[in-house]
């Protein structure tokens, strides 16, 4: 009997490095598929992903997203089994997260607890880490709720920070580590549910 593929949906807001990353990582898988790019800036860089590869994409408003079920009826519509948020900015609604509970994830460039929090994205918890002289940063991927970057971590990986560091430098070295290790977080997520369901 032939299973039915995993569906990702990816939430972005930028130019989609992450969103690139995961999509060409299951871009040939038997079990898994992105289904779905949704983004809330028409001129996201994450579209032109969507399009070369043939994926469905939405662009989004705060309306939708916090004022309507439509975003809801969509992912439910489309049967997505994973909400993935790849540098997406806005917080994500208790609506949604209560229509897939555990099943959002977020990627953050710190390790959290530290360095997060509203506000505290891209190049500014960089600073901040180097700013505090911290010795190491990393990254963390954890389940989304309703507070910004508080959900139940999942999984976390260091980097050292090098008293030559810039906030530049440093995000390409934490970047890096998104790119290798948010890809095989999700299949594992994914393909360990298709075993205890």
């Amino acid at each position: 009997m032939k299973t039915k593929k995993k569906k990702i949906a990816i939430f972005a807001s930028g130019s989609g490095s992450n969103a690139k990353a995961i999509i060409d990582y299951f871009k040939d898988s038997k079990d898994v598929e992105v289904s779905l790019i949704l983004t809330n800036k028409s001129d996201a860089g994450v579209i032109d992903h969507a399009i070369e590869n043939n994926i469905s994409h939405l662009v989004f408003n705060r309306e939708s997203l916090y004022e309507s079920n439509e975003l809801n009826l969509l992912l439910q519509s489309e049967g997505v089994d994973l909400i993935v948020l790849a540098g997406f900015l806005w917080l994500i609604p208790k609506s949604l997260i209560e229509a897939f509970p555990n099943k959002i994830i977020n990627i953050h460039p710190s390790l959290l607890p530290k360095y997060g929090g509203k506000g505290m994205y891209g190049k500014k918890v960089h600073q901040a880490v180097i700013e505090a002289g911290e010795k190491e940063s990393g990254l963390t991927i954890h389940f989304v709720n309703d507070q910004y970057d508080d959900g139940d971590i999942i999984f976390q990986t260091k980097v050292k920070v090098e008293s030559k560091d810039t906030a530049e430098t440093l995000a390409e070295k934490i970047l890096q580590q998104e790119h290798k290790h948010y890809k095989k977080v999700i299949e594992k997520l994914l393909t360990s549910d298709s075993e205890t369901n």
